[in-house]
C-alpha cells in the first residue's frame, strides 16, 4: 500500500471561535498513524471561516474515519468531513 493526502473540511461551531486554539487543538489531537500536511482557511459564508486539513495516512479503507471522529469531537467544532482524497 502507500500513502495518500487527505483533505478534510472542519467546520467550527460559529464564526466567534479561536481558530488559532482550534488550529492548535487538531494538531495536538492527530495520532502517530496521521501525519499533518497543512491547514488552510477558507470563508464561507457570513463571517464563517472553515479550515480545510490536509493529513497523510496510510491507503486503507477508512482510513480517515478515525481522524474525523477525532476532529468532530473537539471542543467549538460543529462538523469534520473529508472532501478529497489523492495519492502521493
Amino acid at each position: 500500500m502507500g500513502k495518500v493526502v487527505a483533505q478534510i473540511k472542519v467546520m467550527p461551531e460559529g464564526k466567534d471561535t479561536d481558530l488559532d486554539a482550534l488550529e492548535d487543538s487538531i494538531e495536538d489531537s492527530l495520532s502517530d498513524a496521521a501525519e499533518l500536511s497543512g491547514i488552510k482557511r477558507e470563508e464561507v459564508a457570513f463571517g464563517l471561516v472553515a479550515l480545510m486539513v490536509n493529513v497523510m495516512v496510510e491507503d486503507e479503507e477508512g482510513g480517515t474515519e478515525d481522524i474525523e471522529s477525532t476532529f468532530a469531537d473537539l471542543p467549538e467544532v460543529e462538523s469534520a468531513n473529508t472532501e478529497n482524497v489523492g495519492r502521493v
